[in-house]
């Protein structure tokens, strides 16, 4: 069972997602500063002090918060328009060669032949 372990922990899937998940972590803290302490100021300000609240966060009608749920509508589009670029150039990096086209067959070959004889003849 140990070695059963050993060989699914240590697999490269298992691995990279590992990574993926530790680095979406750390990402999710950019973009939660860039929205909150970046967006919100120099975009939504405006809209806030009409609305007389200094925080995104303290929208409410009634009990409903929905300035949190505006706030973590903003922050999903920035991670969705970020993961759009970086998967778009990860694409471009990895696109393969395209393939030089195959030579014609010999069946292909007399066809042309019989082709060109024909607007020759």
């Amino acid at each position: 069972m140990l070695k059963e372990f050993k060989a699914f922990a240590l697999k490269g899937n298992v691995v990279e997602l590992a990574v993926a998940v530790i680095i979406g972590t750390a990402f999710s803290a950019i973009v939660t500063s860039m929205v909150d302490d970046v967006i919100t100021p120099l975009l939504l300000d405006p809209a806030l002090k009409a609305a007389g609240v200094a925080d995104i966060d303290q929208l409410t009608w009634g009990a409903v918060k929905y300035g949190k749920f505006l706030s973590a509508i903003i922050k999903f589009v920035f991670i969705a328009f970020v993961l759009f670029w970086l998967v778009k150039a990860a694409n471009k990096v990895n696109k393969a060669p395209e393939e030089a086209p195959a030579e014609p067959s010999s069946t292909d070959k007399l066809l042309m032949e019989i082709r060109d004889q024909l607007k020759n003849g």
